[in-house]
């Protein structure tokens, strides 16, 4: 099938290829999301700690990190189709070893290592797999929906994670997924391949050097909340007193460096990079990436405060916290679906720049109403502005990076789009947890300090425990520690009260720094181009 032949036959084919490729990226997108409500659950399920559960979902974001622009030129290599229906059978078989894993080494083994290279197998060929089988008119629409179902997926994550473990267990959350990957091979063989030219080496040196770099770029990123960005943190390791955090990121950035050196040197002696170094000054191009690490840290910003404030701050359970995110996808999926549709030569630059406007409007929206008296509600509208700044970036940005080069590096392409975004959602969600805690400790021993109703002496233990950050509690589970320590009614009262406030304080730091973030991406949208882009020919 050629793109955009336009029969009925081609026709019918689009419509099983979109709900395909965008149920491949609704299930990347699940895994960040589906098991944050159920940590708990499951370290006791698998004899571990919580701290063992996070350090899985850490490993899984590390491994796509690592292996996202090699899995790209795998694509390019091999197939897109094939590299994606391989990528979904290992991610398959990763799902199906968490869903049986009696202990975290077998978790680790599934669903950090499997699912993650299964993931960077997939995403990039998903990129691809849309330039291959849709005309350049169309793919702004397609685009649109992938993206789509990868946010709707981590919005809707914590509810299918709720009621599987609630009512369930949380391994039928991973049954579920190696269903839906068996459909998805199913239905894979529709999906029309790209044209595969020469198959030279795969540059192993490249490879190398980009995984270690984003790898460890990602990972002091994903270290900074128990270490500390720059000042270590008590007992934290630190180099010439400095958070390892900084040394990891500059090493990390270094690699990045030889490892872009390294492929300007294969393409002067004529071999073949990993990806070419060529793209990166391609302006409209480095725009669309600029715009999708802007997003997606935005993005993953916003779903860390948001849950934080319902099932936290408020109390909700689970499934009430996933219903109260619902509303984001209603726009998400609007925006991203119908702009295209009803607006299909619309400039770009216009829709990514009223997308962004959006997003910073449902983060001044959502911090001013924030208030320790306030209730579930207040997210709603803030979530619909979220969601359809999501949707109209996502309706735009796909279309506008691929269409940037040949179709013939659009799985390159594609690599590099997914590291992009990995690092913008790493990033965003580490800002906003770091400065929340940062804000709620300086608030509550504030209060505490100016509280006379509370000993001296229980102001200096709280600010010697605290030194490292205090933990963003409930007001039951603040009480029950209090409780334990034995403190009269009269302390605990001033530090719920404290602790209230301070946590309104946090959460409106976060919100404030994505908002600085979505304003500070309206000065790259220039690089946008101002007409909807054709693909550009080999």
């Amino acid at each position: 099938m050629a793109p955009g032949t336009g029969t009925a036959e081609s026709s019918a084919t689009a419509r099983i290829v979109l709900p395909t490729l965008a149920a491949g990226q609704f299930l990347m997108a699940l895994d960040s999301s589906v098991m944050n409500v159920s940590i708990a659950t499951v370290a006791e399920d698998l004899g571990t700690t919580v701290t063992g559960i996070q350090g899985a979902i850490t490993a899984y974001t590390l491994v796509m990190a690592m292996f996202m622009i090699p899995g790209g030129k795998v694509g390019a290599l091999i197939g897109r189709k094939r590299a994606f229906m391989i990528g979904c059978l290992i991610y398959g078989c990763g799902s199906l070893t968490t869903a049986l894993a009696p202990n975290l080494p077998v978790l680790l083994l599934g669903w950090s290592l499997l699912e993650g290279i299964g993931a960077a197998l997939i995403l990039p060929a998903i990129v691809a797999l849309v330039a291959s089988n849709f005309a350049a008119e169309r793919r702004p629409a397609a685009y649109g929906l992938v993206a789509a179902a990868g946010a709707v997926a981590i919005a809707v994550g914590p509810l299918i994670g709720g009621v599987a473990t609630t009512y369930f267990s949380w391994r039928w959350v991973f049954a579920g997924e190696v269903v839906m990957v068996l459909g998805i091979l199913v239905l894979a063989g529709r999906i029309a391949d790209a044209p595969i030219g020469e198959r030279p080496r795969i540059d192993l040196v490249g490879a190398v050097l980009s995984s270690l770099g984003l790898g460890i770029f990602v990972y002091g990123v994903l270290r900074s909340d128990e270490w500390g960005w720059f000042q270590p943190k008590p007992d934290a390791p630190s180099w010439l007193g400095v958070s390892l955090v900084v040394w990891l990121m500059l090493a990390g950035l270094l690699l990045v460096w030889l490892f872009l050196r390294w492929e300007a040197r294969r393409v002067e002696r004529r071999r073949e990079p990993l990806i070419d170094p060529a793209m990166l000054h391609n302006r409209q191009l480095t725009g669309g990436l600029t715009m999708f690490f802007f997003q997606y840290l935005v993005q993953m910003g916003v779903f860390f405060v948001v849950p934080l404030y319902l099932s936290v701050a408020l109390g909700l359970s689970a499934l009430t916290t996933g219903a109260r995110i619902l509303p984001l996808s209603l726009t998400l999926l609007a925006a991203a679906v119908l702009i295209p549709r009803f607006f299909p030569d619309v400039s770009p630059r216009r829709v990514v720049r009223l997308g962004i406007l959006a997003l910073l409007a449902g983060a001044v929206v959502l911090m001013a109403a924030l208030d320790a008296d306030a209730g579930a509600e207040i997210v709603t509208i803030p979530l619909l502005l979220i969601g359809f700044g999501m949707g109209a970036l996502a309706s735009q940005l796909g279309s506008v990076t691929v269409s940037a080069v040949p179709e013939a590096q659009s799985a390159e392409v594609g690599g590099v789009q997914n590291a992009v975004t990995n690092l913008g959602a790493s990033i965003g969600t580490a800002l906003a947890g770091s400065l929340m805690i940062a804000a709620l400790t300086t608030s509550f021993l504030t209060s505490v300090d100016q509280n006379p109703a509370i000993p001296a002496e229980v102001k200096s233990q709280a600010t010697v425990e605290l030194q490292s950050g205090a933990p963003f509690l409930s007001d039951a589970q603040l009480k029950s520690a209090l409780d334990e320590a034995g403190t009269s009614t009269e302390v605990t009262q001033a530090a719920l009260d404290a602790n209230t406030d301070a946590r309104i304080d946090g959460l409106r730091a976060a919100l404030a720094i994505l908002a600085f973030t979505a304003l500070l991406a309206m000065f790259f949208t220039s690089r946008i181009p101002k007409t909807q882009p054709r693909s550009m020919e080999p």
